[in-house]
């Protein structure tokens, strides 16, 4: 299978017995809160997978795990390793974007690929992986919210999904409550997510009053819109062409920000032939006073008039639980006002 003029090279199905390596490409874990990562690492050696640690990982300075070349070299190693199935970051952060330019992108181009697996600013790492190499990458919950007390379907089953065989399909539905508010790792290391609002995914541009029943299907790519805005367009993202179905989340921007990201992405292409957007539940505040501009206005004119089915509020980003999405996979999406969301996907 090939996309965006390059072959899709699938990393082999992850299982017990596959060697993740956890380090930390952005923020890394400061000491109150190892005993959260403790235990999610726990977690993970229960269910039969063997964990290596990196340096960048245990700690924090100047709003990264480490400096940019350690976190980059690290990466690096990681990334090359034939032995290494996964590489996951315990969460996103802020700076990965400072390790683009320092990973060796002709050596990655020989290596075995393997998953790279989270969300927020570990999707400026996805999504270059998977237009520039060809690597399918997971977008789905991080590492620290894998407690082993947690309890949400679409969270527990996220793993699971990645030990799919080549060409093998997994199925997800959208969630029935989702998190308005972060615990306190530190003060509760072992807390699941809270999920106490109900979720509804929304068809923001039916072609019809009333219609209440939509599928569309295309190839994945996407992560968090406050960080592929930088990317977009560029070397380390070329937009893969007609037919793509881009998810994308919103976690900081106000109204007139993402109204300005959006348009970014339509000047760079990205919103150029899509097959659909998933559009994710927002984290970021929203204005208030009649004269601002609110966050349902914003992507109602940026997003209503797209040619494609754009469905929002979708299990995406950092109002969890969410699905775990793959760049590059195909994707079966359908949705109806009566039945909700159903995403299924197809590994190769």
């Amino acid at each position: 299978m090939t996309w965006n003029n390059r072959p899709l090279h699938w990393p082999a199905p992850l299982r017990p017995g596959s060697k993740i390596v956890v380090t930390a490409p952005s923020s890394g874990v400061e000491p109150s809160l190892h005993a959260r990562l403790d235990l999610v690492i726990a977690h993970l050696q229960a269910q039969g997978f063997v964990v290596e640690e990196g340096q960048c990982l245990r700690q924090q300075h100047q709003g990264a795990s480490a400096s940019a070349d350690h976190r980059a070299t690290e990466l690096m190693q990681a990334l090359r390793r034939d032995d290494v199935a996964a590489v996951f970051p315990p969460w996103g952060g802020e700076l990965a974007i400072e390790l683009l330019a320092r990973l060796d992108w002709s050596a990655l181009a020989s290596a075995r690929p393997k998953w790279l697996i989270g969300y927020s600013d570990t999707s400026t790492l996805q999504v270059p992986l998977t237009l520039r190499l060809g690597w399918p990458t997971a977008h789905g919950p991080c590492l620290m919210d894998l407690a082993p007390t947690q309890t949400d379907a679409l969270t527990v089953a996220a793993l699971s999904h990645l030990g799919t065989p080549g060409g093998g399909r997994f199925e997800q539905r959208q969630s029935r409550c989702w998190q308005l508010k972060w615990t306190d790792f530190a003060t509760q290391p072992d807390v699941p997510y809270r999920l106490t609002e109900p979720t509804h995914w929304r068809w923001l541009n039916p072609p019809t009053a009333g219609a209440d029943e939509i599928r569309f299907s295309g190839r994945l790519i996407g992560g968090c819109l406050d960080t592929l805005v930088h990317l977009a367009g560029s070397a380390w993202a070329p937009w893969p062409g007609a037919g793509t179905l881009l998810f994308l989340e919103n976690a900081e921007m106000s109204p007139v920000a993402l109204v300005r990201a959006l348009h970014r992405l339509r000047g760079s292409g990205w919103l150029d032939g899509l097959a659909g957007v998933l559009w994710g539940r927002s984290s970021a505040p929203d204005s208030t006073g009649a004269s601002n501009l609110r966050y349902a206005d914003a992507i109602q004119q940026e997003l209503g008039a797209l040619a494609c089915p754009v469905l929002v509020d979708v299990d995406i980003g950092h109002r969890p639980p969410q699905l775990m999405l793959v760049n590059g996979a195909w994707v079966d999406v359908s949705w109806s006002a009566a039945e909700g969301g159903r995403v299924v996907q197809t590994l190769g």
